[in-house]
């Protein structure tokens, strides 16, 4: 096989990536390099992947399992921002809850072109299936309760 069906393959539409793939892909992507404050989430992330299972509360778990179409969260982050982290765990812990969930940290600064399709002024900010947005890092349950919120509110006016 080679790189680019892989890609294909691994949903991965832009370059440098990480994928985290553990017993299964659970979704989780990093573009662009995750140094700076963004080291310790791939490191949390690898200890999650590779245990199968995210440190959410049980509340927080059961919600996202009820998550039953397609979700694309991309949480949109700047090396050097120290509440960035908090935003892509909580992101990439909800993938790894549940597959209908995917989950990817994108660097602002190695992709403009992304920042400015989505209006990118301050990070963190999470994009949610591409039309709905917010900014901050959230406590887990409000940043869940956040993006699930949106995500019926786009059902209902689709």
């Amino acid at each position: 096989m080679n790189d680019s069906n892989k890609a294909k393959e691994l949903k991965i539409d832009k370059i440098p990536a990480i994928a985290l793939i553990g017993e299964k892909d659970y979704g989780i992507r990093f573009y662009g390099i995750p140094s700076g404050y963004e080291f310790g989430s791939l490191i949390d992330d690898i200890i999650d992947v590779s245990k199968g299972e995210s440190r959410l509360s049980k509340s927080s778990k059961e919600k996202i399992r009820a998550v039953t179409s397609p979700l694309h969260i991309q949480v949109f982050v700047t090396l050097t921002c120290p509440y960035c982290p908090k935003a892509v765990r909580l992101a990439h812990q909800m993938a790894i809850e549940n597959d209908n969930i995917r989950s990817d940290m994108i660097e602002s600064t190695e992709f403009p072109q992304l920042a400015n399709r989505y209006n990118v002024m301050s990070v963190p900010k999470t994009i949610v299936n591409d039309k709905i947005e917010f900014e901050g890092a959230l406590p887990e349950q409000y940043y869940i309760q956040q993006v699930l919120h949106l995500m019926i509110s786009q059902c209902i006016h689709d």
